[in-house]
C-alpha cells in the first residue's frame, strides 16, 4: 500500500488534532466536519480497504469500534447517539485507501429526517 495522508499522520509527518492513540489506533478531528462532532477512528496497521481485513485484522476493527465509543462517552453525546460508519471503495465513498470509521455527532443523523419523524410519530 502507498502512503496516504492519514500513514502520514500516524508518522507525524503531517499535523492532525490527535485526540486519542495507542499502540493500535489513532483518533483525529476530520478537517471536513459533516457534523458538529466529526472525528476518524483509525487503524495504525495500513489497511487499504474493508475488503482488505484479514481474519487477524479482526481485534484491530473491533479495536476501533471500542476506541469510537470510549471516546464518545469522554465527550459526552454516547447517550444521545452518534454515528460510526466506514466506507469501502469508490461507489462506497471511500477518499483515503487506509481503513477509516467516521463517528458523527452532535445533531440528528438519522432517515427521515429528525423533523419529519415527529411529524410522523
Amino acid at each position: 500500500m502507498s502512503d496516504t495522508i492519514f500513514s502520514k499522520i500516524i508518522a507525524k509527518e503531517i499535523p492532525a488534532e490527535i485526540i486519542y492513540e495507542d499502540d493500535i489506533a489513532l483518533a483525529f478531528n476530520d478537517i471536513n466536519p459533516q457534523a458538529p462532532t466529526h472525528f476518524l477512528v483509525i487503524p495504525k496497521k495500513p489497511i487499504a480497504t474493508i475488503n482488505d481485513i484479514q481474519e487477524n485484522d479482526r481485534e484491530i476493527v473491533g479495536h476501533l469500534y471500542w476506541v469510537a465509543a470510549k471516546i464518545a462517552n469522554e465527550l459526552g453525546f454516547a447517550e444521545q447517539g452518534y454515528r460510526a460508519v466506514m466506507n469501502c471503495n469508490e461507489f462506497g465513498g471511500q477518499t483515503v485507501y487506509h481503513i477509516h470509521l467516521h463517528v458523527l455527532a452532535g445533531k440528528p443523523l438519522g432517515w427521515p429526517p429528525y423533523q419529519e419523524r415527529l411529524k410522523i410519530e
